[in-house]
């Protein structure tokens, strides 16, 4: 199993319980599949560089998980398909 992480932006203006449902929905994708989810960091709402679909804010959350790569794929395809969610970003943590 390989560690990643997952850099997302959810909408500022969504309340705390839809919030956290929306990132407990990505830790249960990943623990579904055989993954497991090391840490959850909200860092909160801060400002993008640039306007995301006319929004110059957003909240921030870094998920970091250990999987296989075909979680990394339905990961992106559903946070791709969520309203929610303006961008999202997984990497790969090198090991050292």
């Amino acid at each position: 199993m390989q560690k990643y992480e997952m850099l997302i932006l959810l909408r500022s203006d969504m309340e705390d319980e839809a919030r956290e449902a929306e990132l407990k929905k990505y830790a249960d994708i990943v623990t579904s599949m055989g993954g497991t989810v090391e840490a959850t960091d909200k860092w909160g709402v801060k400002k993008t560089a640039y306007p995301i679909n006319y929004k110059t804010d957003a909240f921030f959350a870094l998920m970091k998980f250990q999987s296989d790569g075909a979680v990394v794929k339905e990961l992106d395809r559903v946070a791709g398909i969520s309203a929610d969610v303006l961008r999202r970003m997984i990497t790969k943590v090198k090991e050292k």
